[in-house]
């Protein structure tokens, strides 16, 4: 049951179609979705609360005296099902969903969003409130009536409401008997090609098979099913297909924590997840949207001549993406400010590079994809590997995107030996001797300086930043790169300082250091999964499946995660759903599973 007291929280659903995406919250309101694409104007924007008003920038169904709500996803699918019950017992289904499905020889991903609200017993009486906004919730639309439709103006944007509904029940918001189905389609303003039940009930039958069909292909672990399915679905989800580009999460400021400051926009794509997202897409055999994400981060990759990379791009490749404060949002549960654009990206992160070169690696030796990478993608990412072996040695502001500081921090330098390792190893699939020789000898140059700087004697680990003796679960991810393995005393010395500082309970903070906005308040769950797999290479199985199941618990009603967890109130913060956490749920379970013929 429902608290129907309890608001806001990350109880929320996603439903998308890799173009356009929104989220649901537990009461079956559209709570967010930002047009045209994932990084635009949020239309629904209630969840950042637009200081006009609680009612505003939503798309609310409601029945009158509701008493409890409940959701859930159709099996292995993005349609989301809400059911509301009233006083007297009558209820009703929110049916929600975007289109996907392949016609004639190409994917629909029509940017319609689809609700069928059908009683269930009973006859509940209903209230819709549909009150789009725009200019980052600063101005109401402006509405004007058709004969079976209404039109939403949102600045730029144009917005068709098509519904079986009493078109004037929902300009009025008037309450209104709910005897029958009725249908809703919201989208692009121009005439249905059908009646909006023909349309929408064919949108249903052939999305619903979409998925059906996409998860049926599916690589998957025995153990965990369901939790790598929903992430799987999540991920695609998070995919903007026009270009391939993967967002770090679909909202912006979201805090990492209540009062923190820590409010960013994640709409973007950071290069420093190429890796593991590659990883993840692999493993569950999703080569379309591998090939599909490698090509954004390619593209990119090539798109600079002297081969420097910011660490954020936009969806369709901008560079500049410019910070400000949207002040008519007052930011969720109050936390101002709320953010548009990330400042990140003027910032230099040493580590892209090695990300980049490793994620790229997939294309020299995975027979599956149809365009193998040659003699000529090598030289175009040596051009990136002359920006590390130039860098890896300098300051940088780190994964963690330090604002008022900089370090040479040893997991920028670790990334930059992999970058220098994976082309020494292409270079050796092509048969270019010379080349291997010359990456091979960078690597192990920057190792030297790894093993002499980024080591503490005193702490007996590696440290966060050459000369330091600070400590960051970063330094946890050299197994996972190749730069050592689970037997070398070093790294299982790290291990475990790693857990007398940064864990808590089953909980990983990425570290403890006070920072330009004071201690971290969450523990990050990326930083969990890295120290589930840590634990699993250091033959610690038992002990990282008890953090993954708890980390299971920590995920919502619907399976999503968001970027950290308030370890003492077990609330989930940040934003939202988090790709990061997503990638790092995909690839624990698949190292921590049994096998299939250990199973069946």
């Amino acid at each position: 049951m429902t608290d129907l007291s309890v608001k806001p929280s990350l109880e929320l659903g996603i439903i998308g179609n890799a173009a356009t995406a929104a989220l649901v919250d537990r009461f079956g309101d559209i709570v967010w979705m930002c047009l045209p694409r994932f990084d635009g104007d949020p239309a629904f924007c209630s969840l950042l609360e637009p200081k006009v008003g609680p009612q505003d920038g939503v798309w609310s169904v409601r029945c009158d005296d509701l008493t409890e709500t409940r959701q859930s996803y159709r099996r292995n699918t993005a349609i989301l099902e809400t059911v509301q019950i009233d006083a007297q017992g009558n209820s009703l289904r929110i049916i929600d969903f975007l289109p996907r499905f392949r016609d004639r020889g190409r994917m629909f991903r029509g940017r319609t969003l689809v609700r069928i609200i059908e009683p269930l017993q009973g006859m509940p009486r209903i209230t819709t409130r549909l009150r789009p906004r725009h200019g980052y919730g600063a101005h109401s639309a402006t509405v004007r009536r058709g004969s079976n439709h209404l039109r939403y103006e949102l600045g730029e944007e144009r917005l068709r409401l098509t519904t079986s509904a009493p078109v004037e029940f929902v300009l009025n918001e008037t309450p209104f008997l709910l005897d029958r189905p009725r249908v809703f389609l919201l989208g692009p303003d121009e005439p249905l090609s059908e009646a909006p039940e023909v349309l929408a009930a064919s949108f249903l039958d052939r999305t619903q098979g979409y998925w059906a069909d996409w998860v049926r292909a599916l690589s998957i672990p025995p153990d965990y099913q369901d939790a790598v399915i929903r992430a799987a679905i999540t991920l695609k989800l998070c995919e903007y297909e026009e270009t391939g580009a993967i967002v770090a999460a679909l909202t912006t400021s979201i805090p990492e924590y209540q009062g923190t400051g820590r409010n960013w926009d994640y709409r973007y794509c950071w290069l420093r997840d190429s890796f593991f997202t590659v990883k993840a897409l692999n493993s569950l055999g999703v080569t379309k949207t591998m090939e599909d994400y490698l090509e954004y981060v390619l593209n990119l990759a090539t798109g600079s001549p002297d081969g420097y990379m910011q660490p954020l791009f936009g969806l369709g490749h901008e560079r500049v993406i410019v910070e400000e404060s949207c002040d008519a949002l007052a930011g969720y549960a109050g936390n101002a400010p709320v953010r548009r654009g990330n400042a990140a990206y003027v910032q230099v992160q040493n580590d892209g590079y090695g990300s980049v070169i490793l994620a790229v690696s997939q294309c020299f030796f995975d027979e599956r994809l149809p365009r193998l990478g040659g003699i000529d993608l090598f030289h175009r990412l040596e051009v990136l590997g002359e920006q590390a072996v130039a860098r890896w040695n300098t300051p940088d502001a780190g994964l963690w995107e330090f604002r008022t500081r900089e370090s040479i921090h040893t997991h920028s330098a670790m990334m930059c030996w992999g970058a220098c390792d994976r082309l020494a190893r292409i270079a050796a699939h092509l048969g270019l001797e010379d080349r291997a020789t010359r990456w091979g000898a960078e690597a192990a140059k920057i190792r030297e300086a790894i093993e002499a700087y980024g080591w503490s004697e005193t702490r007996q680990s590696y440290v966060m930043a050459f000369g330091s003796d600070d400590l960051d679960a970063s330094l946890l991810l050299m197994t996972e790169i190749g730069y050592t393995t689970g037997a070398n005393p070093r790294y299982r010395a790290t291990v475990l300082a790693i857990e007398a500082e940064l864990r808590q309970g089953h909980h990983l903070f990425r570290y403890k250091t006070p920072d330009d906005f004071g201690a971290p308040e969450t523990a990050f769950t990326a930083c969990t999964f890295w120290l589930i797999d840590a634990l699993s290479r250091l033959g610690r199985t038992d002990e990282a499946r008890e953090i993954f199941a708890a980390v299971l618990a920590q995920r919502n009603s619907l399976g999503l995660l968001s970027e950290g967890v308030h370890v003492a109130s077990r609330t989930l913060w940040g934003n939202f759903p988090q790709t990061y956490s997503m990638v790092g749920l995909i690839n624990a379970a698949g190292k921590l599973s049994r096998r299939w013929e250990d199973v069946v």
